[in-house]
């Protein structure tokens, strides 16, 4: 029986995690029903090596930018610069950007900088905005808002666990929320009635492998493929069956992820 297709829309698949691996990763995701992924540049000095994955695999595309954890360790992108790489057929994503308090706040400022100009290369580009928010609700409301009274642009908030405020404003913006492999944990009941308040319409599901497996792999690497354990409990919060719930991811990726679309 032919598994329900879905998608993985944010992995890792340049990390050291996966060395010398990669094909043996895609097919273990195509055999689990995951036949689109999209492989997240964290540094910009590392896109010409997550590039050459996406020219490698059908199956894979790829986002850039600078992770603000990485923020004041890199040079800071540039507008021209994004767009520039924007160009590729297979890039279709502006980021991973973001803020991240919990472990980096000593670098705020480099971080909200370094955010604008990934949000001002998304409008430009068309392409989605990657946003990773960690213990940053309060600025990162205040940016996404600010930025979007300049001009609309598209975003989704991957690996969503903040707080039920900030779903509730960049819901109200149009921007959808992904789930990774933390719904799936006992502990994240609060996570997935906050899930179950979004419009099944702004769902997506990623892994964010090598990280966050779900349950029952907590604890051990991550991958692509894994993508249909979260997928699974998505459908649960949903109230729909798994086929169903990935049909409707699929269609969500496709419509925000639009150079992608199949």
């Amino acid at each position: 029986m032919t598994k329900p297709i879905i998608v993985d829309s944010h992995c890792h698949l340049d990390f050291p995690d996966f060395e010398g691996e990669i094909s043996e990763l895609i097919t273990n995701a195509e055999n689990a029903g995951v036949m689109r992924m999209v492989t997240i540049c964290t540094r910009l000095k590392n896109e010409p090596t997550v590039r050459a994955i996406a020219e490698t695999y059908n199956s894979v595309y790829y986002a850039a930018g600078t992770h603000p954890m990485s923020a004041s360790e890199e040079p800071l992108a540039t507008v021209d610069q994004l767009i520039k790489i924007a160009e590729h057929p297979k890039m279709v994503g502006i980021g991973e950007t973001g803020l991240d308090y919990h472990y980096t706040a000593e670098s705020a400022s480099i971080q909200k900088k370094s955010l604008r100009i990934h949000v001002t290369a998304a409008r430009e580009t068309g392409l989605p905005l990657i946003i990773h928010s960690r213990a940053a609700d309060g600025d990162m409301i205040e940016i996404l808002q600010d930025e979007y009274k300049k001009g609309p642009y598209k975003c989704v908030m991957h690996c969503f666990s903040s707080s039920l405020e900030l779903a509730k404003v960049t819901l109200g913006l149009g921007f959808y929320l992904s789930m990774s492999g933390i719904v799936t944990f006992k502990k994240s009941q609060d996570l997935r009635d906050i899930f179950a308040i979004a419009p099944i319409e702004k769902i997506l599901v990623e892994t964010d492998s090598p990280y966050l497996s779900p349950d029952p792999f907590r604890g051990k690497r991550n991958e692509p493929a894994y993508t249909a354990y979260t997928a699974q409990v998505g459908a649960k919060i949903f109230d729909l069956e798994y086929k169903d719930f990935a049909v409707q991811t699929t269609k969500n990726f496709n419509q925000l992820f639009s150079k992608a679309a199949l």
